[in-house]
């Protein structure tokens, strides 16, 4: 198979990543080109900076039916596993196969923690707008808005509203009572990782990012939307937040080890050889 790699597109991380995919791509016997026939390989669905000229490949490759590869910043150990997905990034895209068993979890580090629902606040995560994820809805500050109003038919725990740091809305914690924020700090030494905790938290609300699917790691239950990695051990509906479901993760989680993917396993075309059948 032929491959068009859109590296010009990517973000300043991408360099490595794409280095190992090319490679990866060899080592199996695909061809990579510079053919706008090839199938195209980007970086993100977040069409802003560099990115933003990745949303004309991708519109002409849902025109033509076309499958896209994406390559994503991993959530697992963030700088160090990357996503790989065709048509998409989270549960939107296609990983490979499921019903995983639990070795590679195990070999990344994966550990879930007890469920526990001892906390007092409710934790709203916003995230970027611009992502194709978001194309559908609202502005982020009216989706918070929105969001906080709907919470607060349903429970009366306090919500610390946390901002995703690139898509800040400003304020808006300032017209509603019992409502804070709480803003995300860059760690030392990191390109773009930021602290995340979830002390005192009873569930969170995080429509596709990050923060739901390390919340349900760390036991906290979470409300997400189905576009979320999480949503299928996530709450359904917000009626549920004072009363959330438990159920059992494992296979959850040994299928999520399977999105993501170290520069020494792509170089390798491990993540490519489990998607090769879709292509």
């Amino acid at each position: 198979m032929r491959f068009r790699l859109y590296r010009e597109n990517g973000a300043l991380n991408s360099k490595p990543v794409f280095d190992a995919f090319e490679k990866g791509l060899k080592s199996l016997g695909h061809e990579v080109s510079n053919s706008e026939e090839g199938i195209p390989v980007i970086w993100s669905v977040l069409w802003h900076g560099r990115m933003s000229r990745n949303k004309f490949i991708w519109d002409k490759a849902q025109r033509e039916g076309k499958p896209i590869i994406v390559l994503e910043v991993g959530g697992i150990k963030r700088g160090t596993t990357w996503k790989v997905g065709i048509n998409g990034i989270n549960r939107d895209a296609c990983f490979g196969p499921t019903g995983n068993d639990d070795t590679r979890a195990s070999l990344l580090g994966l550990k879930l923690k007890p469920w526990r629902t001892d906390g007092r606040n409710i934790l709203l995560c916003g995230q970027h707008d611009r992502s194709q994820q978001w194309n559908l809805y609202p502005s982020m500050e009216r989706w918070v808005v929105e969001t906080i109003q709907s919470i607060q038919n349903y429970t009366d725990r306090p919500i610390i509203f946390r901002p995703h740091p690139r898509c800040p809305v400003t304020d808006v914690e300032r017209r509603f009572k019992n409502v804070i924020r709480q803003n995300p700090r860059q760690l030392p030494n990191t390109y773009d990782d930021f602290d995340m905790g979830f002390d005192n938290i009873y569930t969170t609300v995080s429509w596709t990012s990050n923060p739901g699917i390390h919340s349900v790691i760390e036991g906290i239950p979470s409300y997400t939307s189905p576009s979320s990695l999480a949503w299928d051990v996530s709450i359904k509906s917000l009626t549920n937040l004072d009363n959330p479901p438990l159920p059992d993760r494992q296979q959850w989680l040994n299928d999520y080890a399977h999105t993501e993917w170290t520069v020494e396993e792509i170089a390798k075309g491990i993540p490519l050889q489990k998607l090769e059948y879709t292509l």
